[in-house]
């Protein structure tokens, strides 16, 4: 169903989207909408399939950005319980789902975007920086991207008068396969706190699941398959390349 929810623009698209349930939270609509996809793609902005960006990376297909949202919004929202939430977009490639998670996570929330080689952070914050609301991301500190080996995770210091509210993540996003869960994304998640994450099935390296995996205020880790996919692996970085 996901090829039909191509557009001409921005609204058609998430429209389309919703019509067709890949988009089911109001919330995550409402998101979508505010961030115009033509600022983070090379072509065909609209089109709900994945592009290649360089580096050997690509912007997932929208529906796939809807579906890890949907996954994580109620961990990303504000609450009594985290007022400022924050979430860890690793693999953040063109910086389009950092920008749409930073639309989520409420004005004193915080959302960091991951990659491996500086020439893809760079890229994430300049596409950002096309439009006047992610120019104000940036200055604001609200969002940032930094280069980092996204298996570890990303041990990102409490913001200035937040430090009671810790350092780990109510929301962890990664945006290529990894060959296991790694001990370090899951020891960084919250209580409560959820994590989206491609893995390769151990059986079968060639075969690729997308995991669920919550951890509950009590610290309790639950674990859930959810569908096979197909993302470009999470690994050492590759090369510089000129794209």
């Amino acid at each position: 169903m996901a090829w039909r929810c191509s557009g001409s623009t921005n609204q058609e698209l998430i429209e389309n989207m919703w019509r067709h349930k890949l988009i089911s939270d109001p919330r995550v609509k409402e998101a979508f909408l505010k961030v115009d996809r033509r600022h983070y793609t090379p072509s065909r902005p609209y089109e709900d399939s994945p592009q290649y960006i360089g580096y050997q990376a690509t912007i997932s297909a929208p529906h796939m950005h809807a579906s890890a949202l949907e996954h994580l919004i109620s961990f990303m929202m504000p609450s009594d319980a985290s007022p400022a939430p924050r979430a860890l977009d690793i693999g953040s490639g063109s910086g389009y789902l950092t920008h749409v998670m930073a639309q989520l996570v409420g004005p004193r929330g915080l959302v960091v975007g991951v990659e491996h080689i500086n020439a893809l952070r760079d890229k994430g914050e300049a596409n950002m920086r096309k439009s006047t609301e992610g120019k104000q991301l940036l200055s604001s500190g609200k969002v940032k991207f930094v280069a980092a080996d996204g298996r570890k995770g990303l041990e990102e210091p409490a913001r200035k008068g937040e430090e009671a509210l810790g350092t780990q993540w109510d929301a962890i996003h990664v945006g290529a396969s990894a060959s296991k869960v790694h001990d370090e994304l899951i020891d960084q998640l919250k209580s409560p706190g959820c994590m989206f994450i491609p893995v390769e099935d151990e059986d079968d390296p060639d075969s690729q699941y997308v995991w669920r995996i919550e951890k509950n205020k009590d610290g309790k880790i639950s674990r859930k398959r959810l569908f096979g996919v197909r993302y470009v692996p999470l690994t050492d970085a590759p090369k510089e390349e000129i794209f």
